[in-house]
């Protein structure tokens, strides 16, 4: 029973912190290409539309590969490797009027700790009834400062 609820609590997991990335992908930033890609021109990036189309790669990626639980690692890696940059050039409380600066505080502390889950999942992986959870696990070679504890 243990088992069970541990691997239907995973899944659901893994399902609940993607639903935000997935659906920004699907639901805004593809049907929506041209005006995502005037925002991130307006944030100075370079290429905007290559960029968004990148993104787009790492919000689809990363978000399939948690829900699976397939190289739940990478996936995870590739959405904290979006939210870095997106959370300092769209979230920039600090640089926003009084009147956003609250609300761009939320979202950036938002993105914060999403970050930190994603972070979990790098250090952990999939968890129960994930693809990943089906094979032996990779193991983590311990480096030589490993050896001084």
């Amino acid at each position: 029973m243990v088992r069970l609820i541990q691997g239907l609590l995973s899944l659901v997991g893994r399902v609940a912190l993607t639903a935000i990335f997935l659906l920004d992908a699907v639901v805004d930033k593809i049907p929506n290409f041209s005006e995502a890609a005037g925002q991130v021109a307006s944030k100075g990036m370079p290429m905007p539309k290559l960029m968004l189309a990148g993104a787009i790669a790492f919000l689809l990626a990363g978000s399939l590969s948690i829900i699976t639980g397939f190289k739940t690692r990478w996936g995870a890696l590739l959405l904290f490797l979006f939210l870095v940059p997106t959370s300092y050039l769209f979230h920039d409380f600090w640089n926003a009027s009084p009147e956003a600066a609250h609300m761009q505080q939320i979202q950036f502390m938002k993105n914060l700790g999403l970050a930190g889950a994603l972070l979990f999942l790098v250090a952990n992986g999939g968890g129960a009834w994930s693809l990943d959870g089906r094979r032996p696990a990779e193991p983590i070679e311990p480096s030589p400062a490993d050896e001084l504890v």
